[in-house]
């Protein structure tokens, strides 16, 4: 049989057909060469049909159809007859795609990622496409700092046109940042510029930060570190001339140098102010950090820009922009800045979009947003609302955007962000002493329930002298606009019979009803009922305390009481506070009817003070008073104690205060005082890691009873130590070891404390 090409070459792809004929009708089609493709598959992409006339334009245009499937290695076009004849070569497919050798990466994870791309089993072999699969592996095995890595290709043919791709790694180990040099220094030591920098040499902490790792976004992140730090230090003409990276011959070492140039140090002449204020310039001028004489402050001139940016956004300019135009007088060392304000167009919030909630329900966070929609913009009222949403303790990260409509120069959007955490809790507990041996403690929380912001909780306690079993429930937001409800149901046994003290028995039941009235953005009143039940039994040494109050009200007594509280939150964190304060006020009275009646408040108060990025100071103090009236007295186990986590750490739980005379049981006492003032850091050298969280603590308290004063000698401690809280992979792991300063012979010391959380 005769045929003739027509056109057989990649070239004619770009050409005419290798010569020319005689136009012809096409009577039939036939494919040959195929063995996955199906014919109909070709047929559908070739554009000659039976019946057509074809000729070289035709013929061009069929072979540029079928190379352009990405099918087909080689096509033929040729004419048996007046049969059209498809001869085609397809590209193999893909049989198998193997990694070997990984350690860093998840091989699953790998084959999705290149199955986005059309990289997979069962796809059509492409070697350029391989390449550049080798190319990104090998990418995100230097941006791990494995320069040293090796990947190998192999593609293995196989029956039926098919291939089998295997890479080959050879991963090789982690290269260490061994030396870090700063040239041209002289206002400052080098070591302390290396400090401020992320990437460090190899140390005690880096297998966990990995800060001796090298990727580039690190270093221009440690140059704008030290541009900061010059600037803020007066250094006006500061620059970073150069840097060089070398890595040593075995691909394990790398060597960073800096060369910098600090320039003379700057002070400011005069600062004034220029541009369309709005607002008056006296009030403007309250948000200026600087002063002449001052030393010049990129960090005080940004504060300032922001300021009174801020200032004018919570009239609405969200665009309000604030320039500093700087004079320099190089022969005094001296700089003028005219501080030049532009408002913009005042703007107001088109509509507000939440992302990121997959389990919490949009209006669980909407409810805390204070900036609405269709009202003009309020920069305040959108910060309140962040930090309102992140104090829920829901999330691990909050942020807010507030993008410009597009075609719209008066509107703006606030996309509000948010990252969810596990919201519930198993915490586990546990305590030493020379008394009760080892005690347990657990509970299980969530604090929101199915994404509706409600609370559950349940708490089981157990030592071998008291047993609690709780049920708590919260919802905060029982009214549209804000007022809570919860309730709580518990029984507890205490039962001193196991310890070389008073030995009695109680067993309480009771639960309440409470609410949370919102008064302002961060007060709250708080009113509530409860009914307790108490019976009590003494055992064989009771505490003579014991024995005049069970003789004068009996083994049963039952206490209603009625609580008003008043707590106000303007901490910036609920899990990570640095600024801000926190106070509280509790007044709990049991109403006549009571077996006793008496008045019991507690007041609390908190304040954070950051002292700079690393360090910030906490002081907490409360105190309590128990008075009784109606010729009643106050019942012995509503007495305040002190001791342990929570109040005087280094102190067995419970321990200070009035002790019984016979038997030495902890009495507790009517009047409490503790304190606390804390140092609370990061972990050294994890950098802003906020995971871990240390703190160097002194604490203070006492308990006193009836007819003492609060100045009263020997009820007073104090004890000091380090406490630390870190994140962990099983949960929230908390520990405290404290040293008594002032411990008396008849105390329990418990000086190492530890707790354990899973979350789940």
């Amino acid at each position: 049989m005769n045929k003739k090409i027509l056109a057989g070459v990649v070239s004619a792809l770009l050409a005419r057909a290798v010569f020319a004929f005689e136009p012809f009708e096409v009577k039939d089609i036939r494919v040959e060469g195929i063995q996955r493709t199906e014919a109909g598959t070709v047929f559908s992409y070739l554009p000659v049909k039976i019946g057509d006339t074809i000729n070289d334009e035709k013929v061009a245009s069929a072979i540029k159809a079928l190379f352009a499937t990405g099918f087909f290695k080689d096509v033929r076009l040729e004419i048996d007859g007046q049969v059209l004849v498809v001869v085609l070569e397809e590209r193999p497919a893909i049989a198998t795609l193997d990694f070997v050798g990984l350690k860093s990466f998840k091989a699953e994870d790998l084959k999705k990622g290149l199955r986005e791309v059309g990289l997979a089993e069962s796809r059509i072999f492409d070697r350029a496409m391989v390449e550049r699969a080798e190319q990104e592996l090998k990418r995100q095995y230097l941006s791990q700092g494995r320069y040293s890595v090796d990947i190998k290709v192999t593609v293995t043919p196989m029956e039926r046109n098919r291939v089998a791709i295997k890479f080959t790694v050879n991963e090789g180990e982690v290269a260490k940042i061994r030396q870090v040099n700063i040239v041209g220094a002289k206002a400052f030591k080098e070591k302390d510029l290396r400090d401020l920098m992320a990437i460090t040499p190899p140390g005690w902490l880096t297998w966990y930060t990995k800060s001796d790792q090298y990727s580039k976004q690190k270093l221009a992140g440690d140059l704008e570190t030290l541009r900061s730090f010059y600037m803020n230090q007066g250094y006006l003409e500061f620059n970073i001339e150069s840097t060089q990276v070398s890595i040593s011959s075995d691909k394990q070492d790398i060597y960073i140098t800096i060369n910098l140039t600090e320039g003379e140090k700057y002070s400011i002449s005069t600062v004034k102010l220029a541009g369309n204020f709005l607002l008056p310039e006296a009030e403007l001028k309250k948000f200026v950090k600087m002063k002449p004489g001052d030393v010049f402050s990129r960090e005080a001139m940004t504060e300032t820009t922001k300021a009174i940016s801020d200032r004018l956004g919570d009239e609405g300019y969200a665009f309000a922009n604030v320039n500093a135009a700087p004079e320099v007088d190089r022969e005094k060392r001296q700089v003028a800045f005219t501080l030049m304000v532009d408002p913009g167009r005042r703007v107001y919030v088109r509509q507000i979009n939440v992302v990121g909630n997959t389990r919490t329900r949009d209006e669980v966070i909407r409810r805390e947003v204070r900036q609405m929609e269709s009202a003009w913009y309020n920069g305040e009222r959108i910060k309140k609302s962040r930090d309102r949403v992140d104090r829920l303790g829901y999330f691990e990260d909050v942020s807010m955007e507030t993008p410009a409509v597009a075609g719209a120069t008066d509107q703006i959007d606030v996309n509000l962000k948010v990252k969810e955490k596990p919201t519930g809790n198993i915490s586990l507990g546990a305590g030493f002493s020379s008394s009760e041996k080892l005690s347990l403690s657990g509970a299980v929380q969530q604090e929101n329930v199915f994404g509706s912001g409600k609370h559950i909780g349940v708490q089981i306690s157990t030592s071998k002298s008291n047993r609690i079993l709780s049920l708590s429930h919260t919802d905060p937001y029982f009214t549209i606009d804000g007022v809570s409800q919860g309730f709580d149901l518990y029984t507890r046994k205490t039962d001193t019979s196991s310890l070389n003290l008073s030995s009695f028995t109680a067993d309480a039941t009771g639960g309440g009803v409470r609410y949370g009235i919102p008064i302002g953005e961060d007060d709250y009143l708080f009113l509530g009922f409860s009914y307790d039940q108490t019976k009590l039994k003494l055992g064989s040494f009771p505490a003579q305390r014991y024995v005049d109050y069970v003789t004068k009200f009996g083994e049963r007594s039952k206490t209603i009481t009625s609580t008003l509280g008043w707590q106000k939150d303007e901490r910036d964190s609920l899990l990570y506070p640095t600024k801000g304060t926190f106070n509280s006020v509790s007044l709990e009275v049991a109403l006549p009817g009571s077996t006793s009646t008496y008045v019991r408040g507690t007041y609390k108060h908190q304040r954070f003070s950051p002292l700079n990025k690393t360090f910030t100071l906490a002081l907490t103090g409360e105190l309590g008073l128990a008075e009784a009236y109606g010729e009643k007295e106050v019942p012995f186990f509503k007495n305040f104690y002190a001791g342990g986590i929570g109040s005087v750490r280094g102190f067995e739980s419970s321990s200070l205060g009035p002790k019984d005379p016979l038997t030495g049981d902890f009495l507790g006492g009517t009047k409490r005082v503790t304190g606390s003032a804390e140092m609370l850091f990061g972990l050294p050298g994890a950098k802003q890691d906020r995971s871990f969280r240390f703190s160097a603590f002194l604490d203070g308290g006492g308990v006193y009873g009836d007819g003492e004063q609060a100045s009263s000698s020997g009820t007073l401690r104090f004890s000091t130590g380090l406490s630390a809280s870190w994140n962990s992979p099983l949960g929230p792991l908390k520990f405290s070891f404290a040293k008594p300063l002032n411990k008396k012979p008849e105390d329990q010391v418990q000086a190492f404390q530890f707790q354990l959380g899973s979350t789940f």
